[in-house]
């Protein structure tokens, strides 16, 4: 017989929410093996655009991050082609050079000590609304865990290679968790590299729906509280694991060198 027939909604979530706790491991994938899965991830999601887009991830004594070395592209990202740098992009560990607009990332960590990694990217559909100086507009569903949570750069400041930038940058950031850049791309952060891989997808996906919306007609509003309660829903380290998983298992079907 069934026994959850007559429970409310509150007490299915945390029901669900136990079961997810209990039943999700955190993986044995190590950080820069996670860095790579997510470079592989974001490419085949239409976030490759040459060499524009840095994701970084905090090491763990604090004051250094991995990246990519400049020249390689997110398709060929492996973890021993990765480098770690410190607050000044001087190289500490591997060979090759960042790229120099990785300083506002250093910007940022400062900032958000809490953050552990961040991506910035400029795929197709977040590129083209970012043209249009318009924030992102989130009023579906599957992209909740963007609700009241994306900030919006209004002015583009230039190509981010001065601590200005990562003053501006980091400033209209904030305490959320993503950020549209006016003629520029997205940049998310999370606290793991997995909450920040399925943020900078559901940026390009969101974007994508907004255009489309647009085009079709005047988008219509998610009520706030339905829509706090589905970010809430999403945004938990478990879920951004399990879904992590998912795409990372795609990956490495696609991309048989990705872990070397």
């Amino acid at each position: 017989m069934a026994s959850t027939l007559d429970m409310s909604k509150q007490e299915l979530v945390a029901l669900a929410e136990r079961r997810l706790e209990a039943g999700v491991s955190d993986g044995a994938w190590s950080l820069p093996e996670k860095l790579a899965l997510t470079c592989r991830i974001l490419f085949d999601g239409g976030h490759d655009s040459g060499l524009a887009g840095q994701i970084t991830g905090r090491s763990g004594n604090g004051s250094t991050y991995y990246t990519q070395r400049l020249g390689h592209g997110f398709d060929e990202i492996t973890p021993s082609n990765l480098i770690e740098v410190n607050e000044d992009l001087e190289v500490v560990a591997g060979e090759g050079i960042p790229n120099p607009a990785n300083r506002f990332h250093t910007w940022i960590y400062r900032a958000r000590p809490e953050i552990n990694c961040i991506i910035h990217t400029h795929p197709p559909h977040v590129s083209a609304l970012s043209m249009l100086e318009v924030p992102m507009n989130v009023s579906h569903m599957d992209t909740s865990p963007l609700y009241d949570d994306c900030a919006f750069l209004e002015k583009w400041p230039g190509v981010p290679v001065g601590n200005e930038e990562g003053e501006i940058i980091s400033a209209a950031l904030g305490d959320k968790r993503a950020i549209l850049l006016a003629h520029h791309g997205q940049l998310v952060v999370g606290k793991s590299v997995e909450e920040a891989c399925m943020l900078a997808l559901l940026m390009e996906k969101a974007a994508r729906l907004q255009l489309l919306a647009m085009a079709a007609g005047t988008i219509k509003p998610l009520p706030p509280a339905l829509a706090n309660e589905a970010h809430d829903w999403v945004s938990t380290d478990k879920r951004d694991r399990v879904t992590f998983a998912y795409y990372a298992r795609r990956a490495l079907r696609a991309h048989a060198d990705c872990l070397g």
